[in-house]
């Protein structure tokens, strides 16, 4: 059912309205209200569940790499965020050239930084370092990083060295 009702200071007079819900205001102009009954949770829509079992594996993958993630020491784990996050560029830079590369990649990367980023911070509260100190060492760690190019990089270029040898062999 729809009901028009016209809000305008003249000498129009209504018969009175049922009081609704919508509050009282100064507005003047044209007002149209959509009246429809309320849903039941019966009617709305549910989202699927996925099988539980498929969410058990990924949570026991999960929960594997990060017992792996903390068997590793401090600067194992910050070579491995500097390599990562060289992967990420590349995969970044593939993307903007258009060349074929797994997305999943992105979403896998970015979450395995995140992790190894939390295992570290963990640790400097277990040593009680605050925040601010904490900060404070991530600007010094970030500015001491040797830039270098990631293990994707390279092993493409060794692939492009092999294959120049070969031609130059044959």
């Amino acid at each position: 059912m729809l009901s028009v009702s016209i809000a305008s200071p003249g000498t129009l007079t209504f018969p009175p309205k049922p009081k609704s819900s919508i509050p009282k205001t100064s507005f003047t102009g044209l007002r149209i209200h959509h009246l429809c009954p309320q849903r039941l949770p019966s009617q709305t829509t549910s989202f699927r569940k996925p099988p539980a079992s498929s969410s058990v594996v990924t949570m026991a993958k999960r929960e594997e790499e990060m017992k792996e993630i903390r068997a590793k020491t401090t600067e194992e784990i910050n070579d491995e965020v500097v390599e990562l996050k060289g992967e990420l560029l590349m995969l970044r830079l593939q993307k903007s050239v258009r060349n074929e590369f797994k997305s999943s990649e992105f979403r896998r990367m970015r979450k395995r930084i995140a992790r190894m980023l939390t295992v570290k911070r963990e640790r400097e509260m277990e040593e009680g370092v605050n925040k601010r100190l904490s900060r404070k060492l991530d600007r010094q760690w970030k500015k001491s990083i040797v830039v270098k190019p990631p293990p994707s990089l390279i092993k493409l270029r060794e692939q492009e060295a092999a294959e120049e040898a070969e031609k130059s062999a044959a």
